[in-house]
């Protein structure tokens, strides 16, 4: 079998397809790689998930690719017509990365931190808001030599990014404090329904770490959530043959002044709903509507 595997032609987004074609090529499937140039790669301001993905869910729906490999934190909550994940393989780690720094608790007062994430900032001053946040844009490589150059004291990039593209010597500690986005660390394949791709790619599912990201997408649809928004999500398998899953949510104001989180324990089919009921019921909905409304302003 041959399948036409679409990327974005970034260089963590090719490490992250040819992770895939080597476990597929093992499995005895010829693949051939596709580059896709997405809105997101084009510098387009759609002000959504779907400037990562659309472009190649278009790949999908002409049938100019069988499999579109996606990072699953890039991935909206609605698919396209016609489409699934039909695979979320075996997990990197999910967390936050510190780079130039072991911890937030070496930074000095007034050190200067870059992301561009809503998300890690509202967190961020939400735990030091005596640190100055710079936008940090670019790829991976990008941002590392802004931070080489002095551009910043310390920067945040997530763990799994950072070890894909062979960068773990960058990275200072690991941010436990921070709730990562729903997904990251997974990637997602995407197929049309019912395809011979999907069933092909499905051999690569990680039932378990699927579960997880499930529940996490679950509770940002639950909530809302958009781009313009600050919402983590981790679920964790617990130990046992239970199969119970832990989710810890955070979502906050961008300006990390007001904010909320719950941690709960439970069946992942129903965890990520469960939550996001619980965090509505302490107020994320008035934050999220606030931080639209700024965003907006």
């Amino acid at each position: 079998m041959s399948l036409r595997i679409g990327t974005r032609a970034s260089a963590l987004a090719l490490a992250q397809t040819e992770w895939v074609r080597d476990r597929l090529a093992a499995t005895g499937v010829e693949c051939e790689v596709v580059r896709v140039s997405t809105a997101g790669d084009r510098g387009e301001a759609t002000g959504d998930k779907a400037r990562w993905v659309s472009e190649l869910e278009r790949a999908l729906a002409a049938e100019e690719i069988d499999v579109a490999v996606h990072s699953a934190k890039d991935v909206p909550a609605e698919l396209a017509p016609g489409t699934e994940l039909s695979a979320i393989p075996a997990r990197e780690d999910p967390r936050d990365a510190l780079c130039g720094a072991r911890s937030l608790a070496e930074l000095s007062p007034g050190a200067r931190i870059g992301t561009s994430s809503l998300r890690r900032m509202a967190q961020l001053r939400a735990l030091r808001p005596d640190l100055e946040l710079v936008a940090l844009r670019g790829n991976v490589d990008t941002r590392l030599r802004k931070l080489a150059a002095g551009e910043a004291d310390a920067i945040v990039l997530a763990v799994a990014g950072l070890r894909r593209l062979g960068l773990e010597r960058s990275i200072g500690g690991v941010l436990d404090e921070i709730v990562p986005a729903a997904g990251q660390g997974a990637l997602a394949l995407q197929c049309r329904a019912g395809s011979p791709a999907a069933a092909t790619v499905s051999a690569l599912a990680d039932p378990a770490d699927a579960a997880c990201v499930a529940a996490e997408r679950e509770l940002t649809r639950a909530l809302g959530a958009s781009c313009q928004t600050a919402v983590g999500a981790l679920a964790r398998r617990l130990g046992g043959d239970s199969g119970a899953v832990e989710l810890v949510a955070w979502a906050g104001l961008p300006d990390g002044s007001e904010w909320v989180s719950d941690r709960l324990a439970g069946s992942s089919a129903d965890l990520g709903a469960a939550v996001a009921e619980r965090l509505l019921a302490a107020g994320a909905g008035e934050l999220l509507r606030r931080a639209e409304a700024e965003a907006a302003a």
